[in-house]
């Protein structure tokens, strides 16, 4: 374990005001923009404070006043916060983010969970992705949620943890379920805020491979499986050119800060500009864009387990978010003792609805606890 402090160099910092200052801007075509991309006002209205208003500083000193460390496992750098709770019998957790998100995604939730003044306490480990921010690009191929699951059973197993709950979003909440396959000695439970289980071969098909048959799902089912399509067919793009093209695309968001913003600054326009800004500095700073989004390649071709997951598991599920659809979720885990829906909130409950995910992965380790 090596200890770790973000310090960004001035000249790293000034290449990207300068970069930002000489931005090369599309001619924007007069009409109705709508549907063609993200809006050219807003990108640009965020350039100028990008330039002119945001601190990275101060996020900087932000991260750094919680303990850092790097390690190498299975040949790539993994870096992490480790926080330990000023409370007895803290149950250690270890959160995992997704994409275009960093640990920046966990700021919120980590006073709450490590130090509430009443009920369970827990030690928290939020590592970076292999190939995301601090962590850095990583050396070798293969990196997809089966292999991250197991280098993060190696790192709570060097850290001294030997019983644990895993909790994730978006490529988290592929990570965590993993992780309670590759350690389930040690796992105690499972608590995401997706479960993409979906119709067979659909994950990225749109237009669909095959209609499932409708009459076998619920009302409720029904219309998840409808709303998984809109979001297939409106905003679906980005992850096939992950899955297909990573390294041509990755020439772009490596090169241009304004490039990074738009493509990764579309799927992050529900946070503040402040904290969006973060995480896409946190991508241009450390050169990862492109190891990042290869992980929807290293997903597709990863070998499928074949067998659901066992693990005890709870999803928590938001409003503004995608809708799992709890038949193929059953298929793909055997142990689902847990679905909330709550009634504020998106996809990055932890900054939107922080107090609503905090209570729910209390709630739901406390009832593990309990049962064991």
């Amino acid at each position: 374990m090596r200890p770790f402090t973000i310090d960004v160099p001035e000249a790293d910092l000034a290449d990207l005001q300068h970069r930002l200052a000489n931005t090369r801007w599309a001619q924007e075509p007069v009409g109705d923009l709508a549907g063609y991309g993200v809006p050219h006002g807003w990108i640009e209205e965020l350039v100028g404070y990008w330039r002119d208003g945001y601190d990275w500083r101060s996020w900087e000193a932000r991260l750094n006043r919680y303990p850092q460390y790097t390690t190498t496992i299975d040949g790539t750098n993994v870096h992490f916060l480790h926080i330990r709770s000023p409370r007895p019998g803290a149950l250690p957790l270890i959160l995992t983010h997704g994409w275009p998100g960093s640990v920046v995604e966990f700021l919120d939730v980590i006073e709450p969970l490590t130090d509430p003044a009443e009920g369970l306490a827990f030690d928290l480990v939020i590592p970076s992705l292999p190939g995301f921010a601090w962590s850095g690009p990583t050396p070798d191929l293969g990196w997809g949620p089966q292999r991250i699951a197991r280098a993060w059973a190696v790192l709570m197993e060097r850290l001294g943890y030997d019983r644990y709950g895993a909790v994730g979003n978006d490529w988290g909440s592929h990570v965590a379920p993993e992780l309670g396959r590759a350690a389930p000695d040690a796992v105690v439970g499972v608590h995401v805020t997706q479960l993409f289980s979906f119709p067979d071969g659909e994950w990225l098909a749109y237009p669909p491979n095959a209609d499932p048959d409708r009459d076998a799902l619920t009302t409720e089912d029904n219309e998840a499986l409808d709303a998984l399509r809109g979001l297939q067919r409106d905003y679906g793009s980005y992850a096939h050119v992950h899955a297909q093209r990573p390294h041509t695309l990755g020439f772009g968001l490596t090169d241009s800060p304004v490039g990074l913003l738009a493509w990764n600054g579309q799927l992050l326009r529900d946070l503040d500009r402040d904290t969006l800004l973060t995480d896409v500095t946190a991508y241009w700073l450390t050169r990862t864009a492109t190891s990042a989004v290869r992980i929807y390649a290293e997903h597709q071709r990863q070998i499928a387990p074949g067998k659901p997951t066992t693990a005890p598991l709870a999803l928590a599920q938001f409003p503004d978010d995608l809708r799992s659809i709890r038949a193929y979720a059953e298929r793909d885990h055997a142990n689902i003792v847990s679905w909330t829906v709550h009634d504020r909130g998106g996809h990055y409950a932890a900054h939107q609805a922080t107090d609503l995910l905090v209570q729910d992965i209390r709630t739901f380790y406390e009832n593990r606890l309990s049962s064991s």
